[in-house]
């Protein structure tokens, strides 16, 4: 019973309120530890935005993954892998990793300027114990001149009644400190960048132009500072596209691409002179900070398309999309809605350089457009639900639901030879025909605004001179005892492994001090 009594009187403990948990979380957030596994996942989670194709970069191959794969494609969609960099959980990592390193820096940065300011402690009264130690014979060393001599070997000195005191290697902490604000300069640098800048995606045939405006890009992403105001007022013409491939040497390169060459007609701003560019995978065109990048090509068949009226329903470049990259052999849809009396689609396949496949019909031998021929696949007419008003993509005829109510004119056995350019195909039922007028190329580019660019990569050489800095420099201490005719050297590091380093630069030490007496003992 007493002892229920005392444990009734007992004070009970404070509990866990949600100021306690509110500091816990600040220096779990905080910790070096939880800084180390945000910069692991963030890491980590850049790896899909460079194995799995992003929207920003390479829109032609997210659509080929939606015609190929689509159950895969809505599993990337729903995890936005497609958008890796713009994802909610890439962003929740990128805030909680800046708000560590502002934790860290913070409180070190106070630290350090403490520790500057600060002086070097006293000698050690028996310095024997000192990982590195030396006694010199000589009357000739005084305080005044060990001082002098360890001030001219840049350290900073402290004297004292019979010894010494001196410190160096402060670069190090700073290299570290520095290291951390730079990573912290990147990441500001990146949020800059998603505040003020702005990407998109645009393809462009040959003999085709572009000006950059909202309403010119495929896909626009833009900063959320950004207004349609904010873009540069320039624009350019692709007057031809050169793709050079190898064709001799060893017979598995054959056919591999050498280099991409677009050439452009540019006008930096409205009224300014026209001037010519040659546009490379590796070099880029900028116009005030707004730089425009050769991501991609194909090619681009242009057909006309005439209905049963005889009326011209279609006429134009039509972008394939590739499906074999070393033969460049592209897949092309191409859809007639305005034709009478009934709408035309048709699905072909362009052959850069046609040769008989072994499995009977038509492949390529080569991705140059050295022998350019269209295979039409299947023609259709119908309904094709353009006027529908739900959203189509251009690289699809019609969803499976459509297609189904679609009346095939050609496929199979029906469908003609592939057709040279010049040649055309009548449809059955007098609803009109189709003509391969010619061959150009597309090409996709982004082009990116980024005011974060430069602040970015005077961040990242910085983080690199500062933690060369913080490895390879030591924090060390030398203290020096004067008494009675002789003297003694102790010295000893602050940071962990440099020991054996620091042996040499010991031993120089001692040879500064001593100067013309004699060495009696040196470890």
């Amino acid at each position: 019973m007493a002892v229920q009594e005392l444990e009734k009187q007992a004070p009970k403990p404070p509990g866990f309120g949600p100021v306690e948990w509110l500091r816990w979380g600040w220096r779990t957030l905080t910790s070096m530890k939880t800084a180390l596994i945000l910069l692991f996942l963030f890491a980590l989670g850049s790896i899909p935005g460079s194995l799995i194709p992003q929207r920003g970069v390479e829109p032609d191959k997210v659509a080929r993954i939606y015609l190929n794969d689509p159950v895969r494609a809505e599993w990337y969609e729903r995890f936005q892998l497609f958008d890796v960099f713009g994802s909610y959980w890439f962003a929740a990592i990128y805030l909680l990793l800046f708000t560590s390193l502002v934790g860290c820096i913070i409180p070190r940065t106070i630290t350090y300027f403490k520790e500057l300011r600060r002086r070097p402690p006293a000698a050690p009264r028996h310095l024997s114990r000192l990982s590195h130690h030396a006694e010199l014979d000589t009357d000739e060393l005084t305080v005044e001149l060990a001082a002098a001599r360890l001030r001219k070997l840049r350290f900073r000195v402290e004297t004292g009644d019979g010894w010494v005191s001196a410190e160096k290697g402060f670069l190090r902490e700073t290299g570290n400190l520095l290291f951390h604000i730079s990573l912290l300069g990147v990441l500001a640098a990146v949020g800059v960048g998603a505040l003020f800048g702005y990407r998109g995606n645009v393809l462009v045939a040959e003999n085709e132009g572009f000006a950059n405006t909202v309403a010119a890009y495929d896909r626009f992403m833009p900063g959320t500072q950004v207004s349609a105001e904010s873009l540069e007022p320039f624009a350019f013409t692709l007057t031809d596209f050169q793709a050079d491939y190898q064709v001799g040497g060893d017979p598995k390169k054959i056919g591999q691409p050498l280099d991409f060459t677009a050439r452009l007609k540019v006008v930096d701003a409205p009224g300014a002179p026209e001037r010519d560019y040659d546009l490379k995978v590796n070099l880029p065109l900028e116009i005030n900070g707004t730089q425009t990048f050769l991501i991609g090509n194909g090619y681009a068949p242009v057909f006309r398309v005439t209905d049963g009226k005889g009326q011209v329903a279609f006429e134009g470049p039509v972008p394939c999309l590739i499906e074999f990259p070393l033969t460049r052999v592209s897949g092309c849809v191409l859809k007639a809605p305005d034709a009478q009396p009934g709408q035309l689609g048709f699905l072909m396949r362009f052959l850069p350089t046609v040769a008989p496949a072994q499995s009977g019909g038509f492949t390529s031998s080569f991705p140059a457009a050295l022998m350019p021929r269209v295979q039409i696949l299947g023609a259709f007419t119908g309904d094709f639900g353009t006027r529908s008003g739900m959203p189509q993509s251009v690289y699809e005829l019609a969803p499976p639901e459509i297609m189904k109510k679609l009346k095939p004119l050609a496929m199979g056995s029906t469908a003609p030879k592939p057709l040279a350019p010049g040649q055309s195909f009548d449809l059955p039922d007098k609803l009109g025909k189709i003509e391969f007028v010619e061959v150009r190329e597309w090409m996709t580019l982004q082009i990116a605004y980024d005011p974060g660019r430069v602040p970015a990569l005077i961040s990242a050489a910085l983080a690199t001179v500062s933690i060369a800095l913080s490895l390879m420099i030591r924090r060390r201490r030398v203290f020096v005892r004067v008494k009675d005719g002789a003297a003694e050297v102790g010295g000893l590091t602050r940071t962990e492994g440099s020991a054996a380093g620091f042996a040499e630069e010991f031993a120089d030490i001692v040879k500064v001090l001593s100067a013309s007496a004699g060495v009696k003992d040196v470890r």
